[in-house]
């Protein structure tokens, strides 16, 4: 079971914000239920431009594999031409 480390009455502003206190996360993915409940989860967010070290690696060896001939047959996506 989980337990809290902070417990405090936040207020919805004037413009309907609401402010979390000393959080460590700046993005958070919000869902609001029927009942009256929004749960707030954690998210970082990745740049965009950014590529992990694992996608890199399997481009290097994709690449490797279309330079050593080692391809599978062409598909045929005639069936999809109109």
């Amino acid at each position: 079971m989980k337990t809290s480390y902070k417990d405090y009455i936040a207020k919805i502003d004037s413009k309907n914000r609401l402010t979390l206190r000393e959080t460590p996360f700046e993005y958070y993915h919000v869902e609001h239920y029927d009942d009256g409940r929004i749960i707030l989860e954690p998210r970082e967010l990745v740049p965009p431009t950014e590529i992990s070290a694992k996608t890199l690696g399997m481009i290097d060896q994709s690449a490797e594999n279309l330079r050593s001939g080692n391809v599978s047959e062409p598909v045929d996506l005639s069936e999809f031409e109109e």
